[in-house]
This record gives C-alpha cells, sequence and structure tokens, in this order.
C-alpha cells in the first residue's frame, strides 16, 4: 500500500490501484480500514514513523558515538530511498494540499529527524545553534536531493549529495570534538 502511495500520491492513489497493491479487494480494503484512504494513509505514516523511529531517530538520539551514528542514519537513508529513487510519501504530503489532515504527523516526522540528528551532533560537541543548523540543512538536503534524482533518472546525484552532507556533519564533529 505504501508504494501505490509513493508512486500515486495520496490523491492519485485510486481504490482500485490500493487494491491492486495489496491484493485485496475494496470491500476487503474498506473492512480493514473503514475510514477509507485516509485510514490508509494513516497506517502508512504509522508504519514510516516506526521504521525511522526504530532505525534513524533513536540512534541519533541514543548515540554514544555520534559518528558512527551519523554515518548509520546516511547508510540506512540511503538504504531505504533507494539512493533517491523511491519517493519520500511523508515528503510528499507536505507539499500538497491532502496532506493538511496529516499535517500535525508530517510535522512531528521532520521535527523529530532534525531534533534527534541535532541532539547527536551536540553529543559530538558541536554547539547547539550550528547543531540545528546543520541537522536543517542534512534533512532538508536529503529531501531535496530525492527529488533531484527522481527529476533526473539517475541516483548518482542523491548519491553525491548525501555523501556531501555526510563529510559536512562529521568534519563538524572532528572541528569540535
Amino acid at each position: 500500500m505504501a508504494e501505490a502511495f509513493r508512486e500515486h500520491g495520496f490523491e492519485g492513489a485510486t481504490l482500485a490501484t490500493l487494491s491492486k497493491a495489496t491484493g485485496l479487494g475494496k470491500g476487503s480494503l474498506y473492512n480493514f480500514f473503514p475510514g477509507g484512504k485516509e485510514e490508509m494513509m494513516d497506517a502508512v505514516l504509522e508504519n514510516i514513523d516506526g521504521w525511522f523511529a526504530n532505525a534513524i531517530f533513536s540512534p541519533l538520539e541514543q548515540a554514544l558515538d555520534p559518528a558512527a551514528a551519523i554515518t548509520g542514519m546516511f547508510d540506512d537513508v540511503t538504504a531505504y530511498f533507494r539512493s533517491g529513487q523511491r519517493v519520500c510519501v511523508v515528503g510528499c504530503l507536505g507539499l500538497n494540499s491532502a496532506g493538511e489532515a496529516f499535517a500535525a504527523k508530517v510535522k512531528g516526522y521532520f521535527a523529530r529527524w532534525i531534533s534527534a540528528l541535532a541532539h547527536c551532533l551536540e553529543a559530538g560537541k558541536v554547539p547547539p545553534a550550528l547543531a540545528a543548523n546543520l541537522a536543517e540543512e542534512a534533512v532538508s538536503g536529503i529531501q531535496g536531493a530525492i527529488v533531484l534524482a527522481r527529476a533526473l533518472g539517475e541516483e548518482a546525484s542523491f548519491l553525491r549529495i548525501v555523501q556531501r552532507l555526510q563529510s559536512s556533519l562529521l568534519d563538524a564533529i572532528v572541528r569540535y570534538g
């Protein structure tokens, strides 16, 4: 179901598309999700949030080795977004009016990512104001790299951008640590 929303967006993912993606009939979809597409998208967002909480946010928030946590974040994000070839559902929701129903979840996702990354940088002795700026730049850069890689139809741009972002964060830890 998540891939159907990724490829078609919330508005473009019809019940027929979601039915085909899940292998469930429309009646079964409504049986499992009586709230319709909104409830389906909520379930997708909960799944995404769970993955990011376990793989990205918590390791950054609890990092004993900030450089390793940041390297792990970039490795996991690169794999998750398939080097920029997989659309960010949360980012897409934030870009259109259909996302208004999910605004709190979208805001929470990005706010927690930025906060967790800033916390990790601070654990690496980066000054708080700089850590917040670098974290915001990294998260927005990753999102932008996804868009650019999809628009250009190549993963090389995504990989170059995330490598530069990773280097920038690790350099800050070396500089202040």
